[in-house]
């Protein structure tokens, strides 16, 4: 096998029925790519307002390390179905488990009032993130086919965050847009307060 410019073995393909070697797969076209990066710092919203349309069937949103000004407090999502609102009308589910760090206390809960009926508002995605100084929540948000006309829109979340009680509290939360609308924005923020720092970045994924 080749060798790559720093000594790491190089991919070898099959070129015009001769083998060559590949150094450098950076602008490589792969199943999941790198659309947009945002940044927060004391920002009240982290807004994905473009590219959300039909060049993916699914739209996967990291967090990473987000961060609030305010203690106990909910991270949230909303979506744009065409206007100029984050108002799409959504029916969801929201379940949590969680552990005390001093072993006090261990649960697995379907929250009741967490979850939305046909509700506009936005959707919590955690319970109550801390504002210490090491406290913040990371997870990710998928969007299934956000440019579809003909049916309602899929999503769900998968959060971990260290909340204000001292425990790493998991939440789950899936639903769906009720809109043959294409939903074209998605929307954070917490409940009160600032997003101190953190980072989400937005990727799209090919058809398998």
């Amino acid at each position: 096998m080749g060798r790559g410019p720093v000594g790491e073995p190089a991919i070898i393909r099959y070129v015009n029925n001769s083998l060559g070697l590949v150094t450098d797969v950076s602008g490589s076209d792969g199943a999941m790519k790198l659309i947009t990066t945002e940044t927060a710092s004391s920002s009240d919203l982290v807004t994905f307002d473009s590219d959300i349309d039909s060049t993916y069937p699914i739209y996967l949103f990291k967090l990473f390390d987000i961060h609030p000004a305010t203690n106990n407090v909910q991270f949230l999502v909303n979506f744009r179905d065409g206007s100029t609102a984050y108002d799409a009308t959504k029916t969801t589910t929201f379940a949590t488990a969680a552990h005390m760090e001093d072993d006090t206390d261990a649960e697995i809960t379907y929250v009741t009032g967490d979850d939305l009926a046909q509700g506009t508002g936005f959707q919590e995605l955690t319970r109550g993130t801390g504002n210490g100084n090491d406290e913040c929540c990371a997870g990710e948000l998928w969007l299934y086919n956000p440019s579809s006309t003909t049916f309602i829109k899929h999503f769900m979340a998968r959060i971990i965050d260290y909340n204000n009680n001292a425990q790493p509290n998991e939440s789950y939360m899936a639903g769906y847009c009720n809109t043959t609308s294409a939903i074209d924005g998605v929307q954070f923020k917490f409940s009160s307060g600032n997003v101190d720092a953190g980072t989400i970045k937005m990727y799209g994924i090919k058809d398998s």
